[in-house]
């Protein structure tokens, strides 16, 4: 990991998704105060690749290291992002949301904009929880 990496500052190697052609998925990994650095050196050497974002949500700090993003926080600051499955990093949200709507989907957490693009999660028909997201650049998000 680089200087600037370990920077607590928003940066993502890419910061745009719309150039993926199929999702990224996300394995959510919650951790205690103070877990972030040594998780993401952990996820950096068990997939032989390093971090590629680091930012923070509210009061939680997130990185992303291949299949998995890590989300430190206190646990009261966790509990309501614990039912959420996993994470979809996509081209473009909107035709999600519309085709899980159109499909009975339940939206839990309604499509907004955040610093680091836009994104909403949606209970499937089977109950599980995903969020769906995508990076577009910003002043803020970086």
């Amino acid at each position: 990991m680089t200087a600037k990496q370990r920077a607590p500052e928003v940066w993502r190697r890419e910061s745009d998704s719309s150039h993926l052609s199929t999702p990224r998925v996300l394995v959510r990994v919650f951790l205690a105060p103070g877990g972030l650095a040594a998780a993401i050196g952990f996820y950096e050497r068990l997939q032989g690749v390093t971090a590629d974002a680091r930012f923070a949500f509210g009061p939680l700090r997130l990185a992303t290291v291949g299949a998995f993003l890590l989300i430190e926080g206190a646990e009261e600051e966790l509990a309501p992002f614990r039912s959420t499955t996993g994470t979809l990093l996509v081209d473009d949200v909107r035709p999600y949301h519309d085709r899980l709507v159109a499909e009975g989907a339940e939206i839990v957490f309604p499509l907004q904009q955040v610093p680091t693009g836009a994104g909403f999660n949606a209970r499937h028909p089977d109950g599980t929880v995903v969020e769906y997201v995508h990076h577009r650049p910003t002043a803020e998000g970086r």
